[in-house]
C-alpha cells in the first residue's frame, strides 16, 4: 500500500470513528432540543437554551459533517471548542479522569481541523 494510501485510511479511520462516537453524546441532547426541554447547564453563562443548541451543534451536527467530509476542518472547530469548554469549564472542578473523554476528544478534533480530512471525504470529491 502506498504511504498516502494508508495515511488517508487512517484519517477516514480519526475522522469517523471518534465523530460516531461524539454523536452517542450528542444524540440524547439533540432529543432533549426538538422535544423542547430546554433545562442544561451553562457553563459559560449565556442560558440554558443557547448552552444546550451550541451543545447540539459541536456534539450532533459537527460530528455529521465531519463523518461525511464535508466542510470538515470548520466543522472540527465548533467540535473542538464544546470539547474544551466540557473539559476546562464544566469539569474544571473534577478529577482528571472526568475530564480525560472530552480532552481525548479535543485532542481529535484539533488533529482532524489541522490535517483535514483525507481523500475519502466529500471536501476531496
Amino acid at each position: 500500500m502506498a504511504k498516502t494510501l494508508k495515511t488517508d485510511i487512517g484519517l477516514a479511520i480519526l475522522r469517523i470513528l471518534p465523530s460516531i462516537f461524539m454523536l452517542t453524546h450528542g444524540w440524547g441532547k439533540f432529543n432533549r432540543l426538538i422535544s423542547g426541554n430546554f433545562e442544561f447547564p451553562d457553563p459559560i453563562g449565556i442560558g440554558s437554551s443557547p448552552s444546550l443548541f451550541l451543545a447540539v451543534i459541536g456534539e450532533f451536527i459537527c460530528p455529521i459533517l465531519i463523518i461525511l467530509g464535508l466542510k470538515t476542518r470548520w466543522a472540527a472547530i465548533p467540535a473542538a471548542i464544546t470539547m474544551f469548554v466540557a473539559a476546562f469549564v464544566h469539569h474544571s472542578a473534577d478529577p482528571f479522569a472526568d475530564k480525560e473523554k472530552a480532552l481525548l476528544f479535543f485532542v481529535v478534533f484539533i488533529v482532524i481541523m489541522l490535517v483535514g480530512p483525507g481523500r475519502f471525504s466529500i471536501d476531496r470529491k
